[in-house]
Protein backbone atom coordinates (compact mmCIF):
# COMPACT_ATOMS: atom_id res chain seq x y z
CA UNK A 1 0.00 0.00 0.00
CA UNK A 2 1.46 3.35 -1.04
CA UNK A 3 1.80 6.16 1.47
CA UNK A 4 -0.42 9.21 1.28
CA UNK A 5 1.26 12.62 1.28
CA UNK A 6 0.34 15.72 3.27
CA UNK A 7 1.79 19.06 2.14
CA UNK A 8 1.93 21.80 4.77
CA UNK A 9 0.60 25.15 3.62
CA UNK A 10 3.37 27.28 5.19
CA UNK A 11 7.07 27.04 6.06
CA UNK A 12 7.77 24.90 9.12
CA UNK A 13 9.94 26.55 11.83
CA UNK A 14 12.36 24.35 13.76
CA UNK A 15 13.11 24.45 17.48
CA UNK A 16 16.88 24.65 17.03
CA UNK A 17 16.66 27.47 14.48
CA UNK A 18 15.82 27.85 10.82
CA UNK A 19 12.87 26.38 9.02
CA UNK A 20 11.81 23.94 6.36
CA UNK A 21 10.50 25.94 3.42
CA UNK A 22 8.51 22.89 2.34
CA UNK A 23 7.08 20.18 4.57
CA UNK A 24 5.77 16.91 3.20
CA UNK A 25 4.57 14.14 5.55
CA UNK A 26 4.07 10.57 4.34
CA UNK A 27 1.43 8.58 6.21
CA UNK A 28 -0.68 5.44 6.10
CA UNK A 29 -4.19 4.84 7.39
CA UNK A 30 -6.05 1.61 8.07
CA UNK A 31 -9.75 1.18 8.71
CA UNK A 32 -12.43 3.88 8.62
CA UNK A 33 -12.95 6.99 10.72
CA UNK A 34 -16.42 6.71 12.23
CA UNK A 35 -19.08 9.42 12.13
CA UNK A 36 -18.30 10.53 15.68
CA UNK A 37 -14.57 10.77 14.81
CA UNK A 38 -13.71 9.06 18.09
CA UNK A 39 -12.06 5.81 16.92
CA UNK A 40 -8.70 7.15 15.69
CA UNK A 41 -5.53 5.49 16.96
CA UNK A 42 -2.19 7.16 16.22
CA UNK A 43 0.98 5.05 16.15
CA UNK A 44 4.37 6.77 16.48
CA UNK A 45 7.13 4.71 14.88
CA UNK A 46 10.74 4.14 15.93
CA UNK A 47 14.16 4.76 14.36
CA UNK A 48 14.23 3.27 10.84
CA UNK A 49 10.58 2.23 10.55
CA UNK A 50 8.13 3.86 8.16
CA UNK A 51 4.48 4.82 8.20
CA UNK A 52 3.35 1.35 7.05
CA UNK A 53 2.83 0.03 10.56
CA UNK A 54 1.15 -3.20 9.39
CA UNK A 55 4.43 -4.07 7.66
CA UNK A 56 6.99 -3.41 10.42
CA UNK A 57 4.76 -4.37 13.40
CA UNK A 58 3.40 -7.78 12.38
CA UNK A 59 0.17 -9.19 13.83
CA UNK A 60 -0.98 -5.91 15.34
CA UNK A 61 -3.03 -4.28 12.55
CA UNK A 62 -5.29 -7.29 12.12
CA UNK A 63 -8.77 -8.39 13.13
CA UNK A 64 -8.79 -9.36 16.78
CA UNK A 65 -5.55 -7.48 17.53
CA UNK A 66 -5.09 -4.25 19.46
CA UNK A 67 -4.93 -2.16 16.26
CA UNK A 68 -7.94 -3.89 14.71
CA UNK A 69 -8.79 -1.93 11.53
CA UNK A 70 -12.40 -3.10 11.68
CA UNK A 71 -12.78 -1.16 14.95
CA UNK A 72 -10.27 1.67 14.68
CA UNK A 73 -8.98 4.24 12.22
CA UNK A 74 -5.23 3.62 12.57
CA UNK A 75 -2.83 6.36 11.49
CA UNK A 76 0.97 6.25 11.33
CA UNK A 77 3.05 9.15 9.98
CA UNK A 78 6.66 8.96 8.87
CA UNK A 79 8.85 11.20 11.06
CA UNK A 80 10.75 14.29 9.96
CA UNK A 81 14.21 13.52 8.60
CA UNK A 82 13.33 9.95 7.66
CA UNK A 83 13.93 8.10 4.40
CA UNK A 84 10.34 7.14 3.69
CA UNK A 85 8.58 10.12 2.15
CA UNK A 86 8.54 12.80 4.84
CA UNK A 87 10.88 15.76 4.28
CA UNK A 88 14.45 14.64 4.98
CA UNK A 89 18.08 14.92 3.86
CA UNK A 90 17.52 13.41 0.41
CA UNK A 91 14.70 15.83 -0.38
CA UNK A 92 15.53 18.89 -2.52
CA UNK A 93 16.31 22.12 -0.70
CA UNK A 94 13.96 24.68 -2.32
CA UNK A 95 16.73 27.29 -2.08
CA UNK A 96 19.09 25.32 -4.32
CA UNK A 97 16.97 22.70 -6.04
CA UNK A 98 19.47 20.04 -4.89
CA UNK A 99 19.12 17.51 -2.04
CA UNK A 100 20.10 18.70 1.42
CA UNK A 101 22.37 15.74 2.21
CA UNK A 102 24.55 16.82 5.16
CA UNK A 103 23.11 20.33 5.16
CA UNK A 104 19.71 19.21 6.41
CA UNK A 105 18.80 21.32 9.48
CA UNK A 106 18.92 19.94 13.01
CA UNK A 107 15.65 18.52 14.35
CA UNK A 108 14.19 17.79 17.77
CA UNK A 109 11.52 15.38 18.99
CA UNK A 110 9.29 18.41 19.49
CA UNK A 111 9.63 19.28 15.79
CA UNK A 112 8.54 15.75 14.90
CA UNK A 113 5.50 15.99 17.16
CA UNK A 114 4.48 19.41 15.85
CA UNK A 115 4.52 17.92 12.35
CA UNK A 116 2.31 15.05 13.56
CA UNK A 117 -0.09 17.58 15.05
CA UNK A 118 -0.38 19.45 11.74
CA UNK A 119 -1.36 16.22 10.02
CA UNK A 120 -3.80 15.23 12.79
CA UNK A 121 -5.50 18.61 12.44
CA UNK A 122 -5.66 18.24 8.66
CA UNK A 123 -7.30 14.82 9.09
CA UNK A 124 -9.85 16.29 11.49
CA UNK A 125 -8.67 14.22 14.45
CA UNK A 126 -9.42 16.52 17.35
CA UNK A 127 -9.52 13.57 19.73
CA UNK A 128 -7.58 10.30 19.60
CA UNK A 129 -8.94 7.13 21.13
CA UNK A 130 -5.32 6.14 21.69
CA UNK A 131 -1.79 7.40 21.11
CA UNK A 132 0.74 4.57 20.87
CA UNK A 133 4.54 4.74 20.90
CA UNK A 134 7.26 2.16 21.38
CA UNK A 135 10.98 2.84 21.80
CA UNK A 136 11.75 6.29 20.34
CA UNK A 137 8.19 6.28 19.03
CA UNK A 138 7.40 6.47 22.73
CA UNK A 139 9.53 9.63 22.94
CA UNK A 140 7.14 11.21 20.45
CA UNK A 141 4.01 9.89 22.18
CA UNK A 142 5.10 11.18 25.60
CA UNK A 143 6.00 14.59 24.18
CA UNK A 144 2.65 14.81 22.40
CA UNK A 145 0.65 13.75 25.48
CA UNK A 146 2.45 16.37 27.59
CA UNK A 147 2.25 19.18 25.03
CA UNK A 148 -1.36 18.55 24.05
CA UNK A 149 -2.98 16.57 26.89
CA UNK A 150 -6.52 17.06 25.59
CA UNK A 151 -5.90 15.10 22.33
CA UNK A 152 -5.41 11.44 23.46
CA UNK A 153 -7.93 9.57 25.59
CA UNK A 154 -5.55 6.64 26.05
CA UNK A 155 -1.75 6.57 25.99
CA UNK A 156 0.27 3.39 25.40
CA UNK A 157 4.01 3.61 26.06
CA UNK A 158 6.20 0.58 25.31
CA UNK A 159 9.91 0.35 26.20
CA UNK A 160 10.59 4.09 26.33
CA UNK A 161 11.36 7.00 28.68
CA UNK A 162 10.65 10.66 29.41
CA UNK A 163 14.14 11.80 28.40
CA UNK A 164 17.15 10.50 26.53
CA UNK A 165 19.47 9.12 29.21
CA UNK A 166 23.28 9.29 29.14
CA UNK A 167 23.19 5.57 28.26
CA UNK A 168 20.94 6.02 25.22
CA UNK A 169 22.87 9.10 24.11
CA UNK A 170 26.11 7.12 24.36
CA UNK A 171 24.60 4.38 22.17
CA UNK A 172 23.61 7.00 19.61
CA UNK A 173 26.99 8.72 19.71
CA UNK A 174 28.81 5.44 19.13
CA UNK A 175 26.70 4.87 16.04
CA UNK A 176 27.37 8.42 14.83
CA UNK A 177 31.10 7.85 15.30
CA UNK A 178 30.85 4.79 13.05
CA UNK A 179 29.09 6.79 10.33
CA UNK A 180 31.51 9.72 10.61
CA UNK A 181 34.49 7.35 10.33
CA UNK A 182 33.39 6.51 6.79
CA UNK A 183 35.40 8.93 4.59
CA UNK A 184 32.55 9.19 2.07
CA UNK A 185 30.14 10.60 4.67
CA UNK A 186 29.61 14.27 3.84
CA UNK A 187 29.74 13.82 0.09
CA UNK A 188 26.75 15.01 -1.91
CA UNK A 189 25.37 11.65 -2.95
CA UNK A 190 22.64 9.40 -1.65
CA UNK A 191 24.95 6.43 -0.99
CA UNK A 192 27.53 8.39 1.03
CA UNK A 193 28.51 6.87 4.37
CA UNK A 194 27.10 3.43 3.65
CA UNK A 195 29.98 1.48 5.20
CA UNK A 196 29.61 3.60 8.31
CA UNK A 197 25.85 3.08 8.31
CA UNK A 198 26.31 -0.70 8.19
CA UNK A 199 28.66 -0.55 11.19
CA UNK A 200 26.29 1.75 13.07
CA UNK A 201 23.41 -0.65 12.53
CA UNK A 202 25.48 -3.56 13.80
CA UNK A 203 26.31 -1.58 16.94
CA UNK A 204 22.66 -0.73 17.48
CA UNK A 205 21.58 -4.34 17.13
CA UNK A 206 23.75 -5.34 20.08
CA UNK A 207 21.66 -3.09 22.31
CA UNK A 208 18.34 -4.09 20.74
CA UNK A 209 18.78 -7.80 21.40
CA UNK A 210 21.36 -8.13 24.21
CA UNK A 211 23.29 -11.27 25.08
CA UNK A 212 20.27 -13.52 25.70
CA UNK A 213 18.83 -12.90 22.26
CA UNK A 214 22.15 -13.43 20.49
CA UNK A 215 23.09 -16.52 22.46
CA UNK A 216 19.68 -18.04 21.76
CA UNK A 217 19.69 -17.49 17.99
CA UNK A 218 23.29 -17.13 16.78
CA UNK A 219 25.09 -20.24 18.05
CA UNK A 220 27.50 -21.81 15.53
CA UNK A 221 26.35 -25.08 13.99
CA UNK A 222 29.90 -26.54 13.78
CA UNK A 223 32.99 -26.53 15.97
CA UNK A 224 35.25 -24.32 13.86
CA UNK A 225 33.24 -22.45 11.22
CA UNK A 226 34.93 -20.39 8.54
CA UNK A 227 32.61 -17.54 9.50
CA UNK A 228 30.84 -17.37 12.84
CA UNK A 229 27.08 -17.21 12.60
CA UNK A 230 27.00 -14.11 14.82
CA UNK A 231 29.55 -12.42 12.55
CA UNK A 232 27.58 -13.08 9.38
CA UNK A 233 24.42 -11.91 11.13
CA UNK A 234 25.98 -8.55 12.00
CA UNK A 235 27.19 -8.01 8.45
CA UNK A 236 23.89 -9.12 6.96
CA UNK A 237 21.90 -6.73 9.12
CA UNK A 238 24.20 -3.83 8.29
CA UNK A 239 23.96 -4.52 4.56
CA UNK A 240 20.20 -4.99 4.82
CA UNK A 241 19.72 -1.52 6.28
CA UNK A 242 21.96 0.01 3.60
CA UNK A 243 19.62 -1.38 0.94
CA UNK A 244 16.66 0.56 2.36
CA UNK A 245 18.01 3.61 4.20
CA UNK A 246 20.61 6.38 4.03
CA UNK A 247 23.33 7.57 6.38
CA UNK A 248 22.20 11.20 6.45
CA UNK A 249 18.71 10.34 7.71
CA UNK A 250 20.12 7.93 10.28
CA UNK A 251 22.57 10.52 11.61
CA UNK A 252 19.91 13.27 11.64
CA UNK A 253 17.37 11.17 13.52
CA UNK A 254 19.88 9.97 16.12
CA UNK A 255 20.70 13.63 16.80
CA UNK A 256 17.01 14.43 17.19
CA UNK A 257 16.42 11.55 19.58
CA UNK A 258 19.12 12.86 21.91
CA UNK A 259 17.14 16.12 22.33
CA UNK A 260 14.28 14.27 24.00
CA UNK A 261 13.47 15.72 27.42
CA UNK A 262 9.82 16.40 28.25
CA UNK A 263 10.91 18.42 31.27
CA UNK A 264 12.86 20.98 29.25
CA UNK A 265 11.25 24.39 29.78
CA UNK A 266 8.38 22.83 31.74
CA UNK A 267 9.74 22.81 35.27
CA UNK A 268 11.36 19.38 35.07
CA UNK A 269 10.30 15.86 34.21
CA UNK A 270 7.85 15.27 37.06
CA UNK A 271 6.03 18.55 36.46
CA UNK A 272 5.79 17.82 32.74
CA UNK A 273 4.49 14.27 33.17
CA UNK A 274 1.89 15.50 35.66
CA UNK A 275 0.25 17.31 32.73
CA UNK A 276 -0.76 14.00 31.09
CA UNK A 277 -4.51 13.45 31.42
CA UNK A 278 -4.85 10.31 29.29
CA UNK A 279 -5.36 6.92 30.88
CA UNK A 280 -1.90 5.42 30.41
CA UNK A 281 -0.61 1.86 30.07
CA UNK A 282 3.15 1.37 30.19
CA UNK A 283 4.73 -1.87 29.00
CA UNK A 284 8.28 -2.92 29.86
CA UNK A 285 10.29 -5.86 28.57
CA UNK A 286 12.07 -8.14 31.04
CA UNK A 287 15.41 -8.26 29.19
CA UNK A 288 15.47 -4.73 27.71
CA UNK A 289 18.89 -3.14 28.35
CA UNK A 290 18.02 0.19 26.67
CA UNK A 291 14.89 1.04 28.66
CA UNK A 292 14.97 -1.33 31.60
CA UNK A 293 11.89 -2.47 33.52
CA UNK A 294 13.11 -0.49 36.54
CA UNK A 295 13.21 2.69 34.43
CA UNK A 296 9.76 1.95 33.04
CA UNK A 297 8.38 1.57 36.57
CA UNK A 298 9.93 4.91 37.58
CA UNK A 299 8.30 6.51 34.55
CA UNK A 300 4.94 5.00 35.44
CA UNK A 301 5.17 6.38 38.98
CA UNK A 302 5.28 9.92 37.56
CA UNK A 303 2.26 9.66 35.23
CA UNK A 304 -1.24 10.14 36.67
CA UNK A 305 -3.92 7.52 35.89
CA UNK A 306 -1.31 4.96 34.78
CA UNK A 307 -0.53 1.29 35.25
CA UNK A 308 2.38 -0.97 34.33
CA UNK A 309 2.57 -4.37 32.60
CA UNK A 310 5.50 -6.41 31.31
CA UNK A 311 6.42 -8.63 28.38
CA UNK A 312 8.58 -11.65 29.24
CA UNK A 313 11.01 -12.12 26.35
CA UNK A 314 14.62 -13.23 25.73
CA UNK A 315 14.84 -10.80 22.79
CA UNK A 316 15.57 -7.63 24.74
CA UNK A 317 14.33 -4.30 23.43
CA UNK A 318 13.21 -5.96 20.18
CA UNK A 319 10.69 -7.94 22.22
CA UNK A 320 8.02 -5.38 21.34
CA UNK A 321 8.42 -6.37 17.67
CA UNK A 322 8.64 -10.12 18.32
CA UNK A 323 6.21 -10.92 21.15
CA UNK A 324 3.01 -9.88 19.38
CA UNK A 325 0.85 -12.48 21.15
CA UNK A 326 1.81 -11.13 24.59
CA UNK A 327 1.44 -7.56 23.38
CA UNK A 328 -2.08 -8.16 22.05
CA UNK A 329 -3.11 -9.87 25.30
CA UNK A 330 -1.97 -6.81 27.26
CA UNK A 331 -3.15 -4.03 24.97
CA UNK A 332 -6.40 -5.26 23.46
CA UNK A 333 -8.40 -5.09 26.74
CA UNK A 334 -7.04 -1.59 27.42
CA UNK A 335 -8.08 -0.48 23.94
CA UNK A 336 -11.55 -2.02 24.14
CA UNK A 337 -12.66 -1.08 27.65
CA UNK A 338 -15.24 1.67 27.77
CA UNK A 339 -13.54 3.26 30.77
CA UNK A 340 -9.73 2.97 30.50
CA UNK A 341 -9.29 4.77 33.82
CA UNK A 342 -10.62 1.64 35.54
CA UNK A 343 -8.17 -0.66 33.71
CA UNK A 344 -5.71 -2.61 35.87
Amino acid sequence: MDAQLFHAAAPFPLERGGELAELVIAYHTYGTLNAARDNAVWVCHALTANSEVADWWPHTVEAGCFLDPSRYYVVCANILGSHYGTTGPLHPDPRTGRPYYGRFPALTIRDMVRAHRLLADALGLGRLRALVGSSVGGFQAIEWAVDEPQRPERLILIATDAAASPWTIAIDETQRMAIEADPSFGEDRADAGMAGLAAARAIGLLTYRGSLGYNLTQQDAEELPAVHRASSYQRHQGEKLCRRYNAYSYHTILDAFDTHDVGRGRGGTKAALARITAATLLVGITTDIIFTPAEMRRLQACIPHSCYSEIDSPFGHDGFLVEHAQLNRLLRPFMETSNPFDYE
